[in-house]
């Protein structure tokens, strides 16, 4: 859920005077966190940075059931966004679609100086932005032999695996901020995305109306074996090229997708129901609850047990 806009817990032990004092302070100093966003890819207030270059916000909405923001990226700056949750979004600007479906986890977005951006997000969501200098893109672009930062306007990279790891090391530090850590991600990251060159062959991404038929099929047949061939023919098209354009329209391989999606519908009854995991498994299509939580772990980083534990420990809290 979005929380509010505090850069440091304050410290509630008064001051103690002297050597003494001074000792006692340096443990109780106040911790860093990261800051949350209270308006979408916005810093308002006395915001510190990663460096004296990038700026680190999270943007994030658990509970989310659909809102609608827009925004302008400053006219000195570079937001580069990066999923941490596969999230349904339909991203524009002006009248120009960015991006409509299911964004992946690990997905990259550049938005340039001055550009307006609007973004209806119709799912759970959490995002990290790195808000970036642009004569510090510039540099580094030159750095790389690349001209111009031009081909960094809406930029759209679907899972970078790199950056999304990066991204959730960040967030797993939870409310003590190691500065030294934060800034070495920053930068990292904001070179990578600097230095970024498009692919040299360009894979058709699969249309709109072919990706929805794929949907639909598998989220009436999650609890049956699907294989890659009965994805093709749903789409149309043979295995080899229904799977080149697949993951270049989702960032995903089909058989991932497919995973994913399961993992999703499982986190549904996890949260809703006191279904036996062994019942769950089966339910969202794993023929055994071993691999399940195998799956399960890999990409939410915990156990079906754990995940469900807190997730019923949130629900307690709110």
């Amino acid at each position: 859920m979005l929380t509010g806009t505090s850069l440091v817990q304050t410290d509630p032990h008064p001051r103690i005077s002297g050597r003494a004092g001074a000792k006692e302070q340096e443990f109780r100093r106040p911790l860093e966190v990261l800051y949350q966003e209270e308006k979408w890819r916005r810093l308002e207030g006395n915001v510190t940075s990663a460096s004296g270059e990038i700026t680190i916000s999270r943007w994030v909405d658990l509970q989310n059931s659909g809102r609608t923001e827009e925004t302008i990226t400053p006219s000195d700056q570079y937001v580069v966004g990066i999923a941490l949750l596969p999230t349904r979004i339909r991203l524009a600007t002006g009248r120009q679609i960015i991006f409509d479906g299911v964004m992946p986890a690990g997905t990259l977005h550049v938005s340039c100086p001055c550009r307006q951006l609007s973004a209806h997000f119709d799912s759970p969501f959490d995002f990290l932005h790195l808000h970036v200098a642009a004569d510090y893109f510039q540099a580094h672009r030159a750095e790389a032999q690349l001209n111009s930062t031009g081909g960094l306007d809406d930029l759209l990279i679907l899972r970078d695996s790199l950056s999304e790891q990066l991204g959730r090391t960040l967030i797993e530090h939870g409310t003590a901020r190691d500065r030294t850590l934060d800034r070495c991600i920053g930068e990292t990251l904001a070179i990578r995305v600097a230095r970024y060159k498009p692919p040299q062959v360009k894979v058709n991404a699969l249309p709109k109306w072919r990706l929805k038929r794929v949907e639909e099929y598998i989220s009436e047949h999650l609890d049956r074996n699907v294989g890659l061939a009965d994805l093709a023919g749903v789409a149309g098209l043979s295995r080899m090229h229904f799977a080149a354009q697949f993951r270049a329209a989702t960032g995903y391989r089909p058989r991932e997708y497919l995973l994913h999606r399961r993992v999703e519908h499982a986190k549904s009854i996890l949260s809703d129901t006191n279904m036996p995991l062994v019942e769950v498994a089966l339910a969202v299509g794993f023929c055994t609850q071993a691999h399940f939580s195998t799956v399960f772990k890999r990409i939410t980083g915990e156990t079906p047990a754990r995940w469900r534990s807190g997730r019923n420990a949130e629900i307690r809290v709110v």
